[in-house]
């Protein structure tokens, strides 16, 4: 039903009206979650993922409709630029998208304050955070507890650390939208939770820090989600010209051409934004 409500065809007319499509989609999400599951003791347990998949569920036409056109134009350009200024928009849409995403989940956890509405992505920030001190770093870290503490690492040794899970991450995202085309929204939304997660975490759950979390996480946030959804884009792309074009055709090798192009701007996304993470967001935010 929302699908007719809000037509996904508008969409590549204002890549903008996509924030305000992850922002209420998002909010959605959450709301069933916490009124549905809260009260039950069993999938209250799971309420982290259950969210992510309502958001996964609402948003599918939108991607679908987005990586399909996208497909259709990819088989006129060719080149690094040619392929940039075709997809350039698309990539705004989906930023705009999980820009929303974020909002919602950010404002939604600090405001409900529901510890297990999060509870699997406050499991993933502290095995990100402190491997070696899990079962404390989710004690103090959340909502009934505001003392905040991290493990300390070397730059160097965070570094690789962030590329490694990113490019997993990506690998995902990759395969998963190579396979179900615009499956990798549930990479994508789940990994917008686990930085609403962390904001909650770094704004001590107080609502008037929220703007600051997010700018924040933002700063490196930005290049890194670009970079797994250009990557979705090339998934979904390629996977779309498999089933329309066949591995004979000719126009087949140029698609498969430009994905490679797009996944390559993607790893520069990936490694620029981890360079921004380790060595530029601890000077002004500790």
């Amino acid at each position: 039903m929302l699908e007719s409500i809000i037509n996904p065809k508008r969409i590549e007319r204002g890549p903008v009206k996509m924030f305000f499509v992850g922002l209420l989609f998002a909010t959605l999400s959450l709301l069933i979650v916490h009124w549905a599951c809260s009260s039950d003791f069993v999938l209250s347990q799971y309420s982290g993922m259950i969210v992510v998949t309502f958001c996964v569920m609402f948003s599918f036409p939108y991607l679908y409709f987005l990586i399909k056109q996208e497909e259709r134009e990819d088989e006129m350009v060719e080149g690094f630029r040619g392929v940039w200024g075709v997809h350039k928009d698309a990539i705004f849409a989906f930023m705009w998208l999980f820009l929303g995403f974020i909002v919602a989940f950010s404002a939604g956890n600090i405001i409900i304050q529901d510890e297990n509405l999060f509870n699997a992505q406050l499991q993933t920030y502290c095995m990100i955070n402190e491997p070696g001190n899990i079962d404390s770093c989710i004690a103090r870290s959340s909502p009934d507890s505001l003392n905040i503490q991290t493990g300390a690492v070397t730059k160097e040794l965070r570094l690789l650390s962030i590329i490694e899970n990113n490019v997993y991450v990506m690998i995902f995202t990759l395969l998963f939208s190579l396979i179900f085309g615009a499956g990798a929204i549930f990479i994508l939304a789940w990994n917008a939770s686990v930085i609403a997660s962390a904001i909650g975490i770094f704004t001590k759950y107080e609502l008037s820090q929220l703007p600051f979390g997010i700018f924040r996480y933002m700063i490196h946030g930005v290049p890194e989600i670009a970079a797994y959804f250009v990557t979705a884009l090339a998934g979904g792309i390629l996977g779309t010209g498999i089933i329309r074009r066949h591995l004979k055709e000719g126009r087949f090798l140029r698609i498969l051409e430009n994905c490679v192009i797009l996944i390559f701007i993607g790893i520069l996304f990936l490694i620029f934004g981890a360079v921004i993470e380790v060595y530029f967001t601890p000077i002004f935010f500790n």
